[in-house]
């Protein structure tokens, strides 16, 4: 597919996925969230990573308001049910590890959309906005689900009411994402993240995911069962023998995710 919003590079297991509208921090549009989902849905089935970021001095500044597609007939709940729902799923079903390099701000349904990635990497001058009460909307996009999740009841309530900037940081002190990286280093951080998961046992990745995201659906009987199913699972693959063995001779495992 010749893509016109994003660009995509697959190096050495490493599917790159780049947010390419920087005139307009990236905003989303129908075209945009049409061409993520094909993009993701493509790559989970060939790469190991897939890492999402943004070109220019954003991450995604949220829904495009000026959008010609949804302008003429604009309809929240269908845009979120056709348009958002089927990226969304894409990015959380993804079988392989979904990272979000966030290079600068994150605003709305932008930062939902990095928030519903497996691990999210920040640069310290990135944020997070919440920002849907300034137009009189909720936060939508998956946010109202992740947000009291990660970073509790108090915090999420706060984000959405008072639809103030997240720095990085306090995102990070927060549980909101996995870490804040320092400006200078963030490229070559995100790109050893994305290179260590993509050098790893990809098959207990994808079980790890279900498990952990399935959790918030179980109680804890259900959660042992559902550890022990994918438990067994795991350890008929070729990545445990793999990896007791190069423990054994105290070498590099070599993984394959089979």
């Amino acid at each position: 597919m010749n893509y016109e919003t994003l660009t995509y590079d697959l190096t050495d297991g490493v599917a790159l996925i780049t947010l390419n509208r920087p005139d307009v921090m990236n905003a989303l549009t129908t075209q945009m969230r049409a061409e993520i989902e094909v993009a993701v849905t493509h790559v989970g089935k060939t790469a190991r990573v897939v890492v999402l970021t943004g070109a220019g001095r954003a991450f995604c500044s949220g829904q495009d308001l000026g959008d010609r597609a949804n302008a003429a007939n604009l309809d929240l709940e269908r845009t979120l049910r056709d348009e958002y729902t089927p990226m969304l799923n894409a990015i959380v079903d993804c079988p392989v590890p979904t990272i979000a390099a966030v290079n600068g701000a994150a605003a709305g349904a932008g930062a939902n959309l990095a928030l519903a990635c497996d691990v999210v990497i920040a640069s310290e001058k990135a944020y997070f906005l919440q920002a849907f009460t300034r137009i009189g909307l909720i936060p939508d996009a998956g946010g109202t689900y992740v947000m009291p999740r990660t970073m509790g009841m108090a915090k999420a309530m706060g984000a959405a009411l008072f639809a103030d900037k997240i720095t990085a940081r306090q995102a990070d002190d927060w549980g909101m994402i996995w870490e804040a990286v320092a400006d200078d280093g963030f490229d070559a951080h995100w790109r050893a993240r994305a290179t260590h998961l993509a050098n790893g046992p990809t098959k207990a990745y994808a079980a790890a995911k279900r498990v952990i995201r399935g959790s918030w659906a179980n109680d804890f009987e259900g959660q042992l069962a559902a550890e022990a199913a994918e438990q067994g699972d795991c350890g008929q693959s070729r990545d445990f023998r793999e990896g007791v063995l190069a423990f054994v001779e105290k070498r590099k495992p070599d993984f394959e995710g089979r």
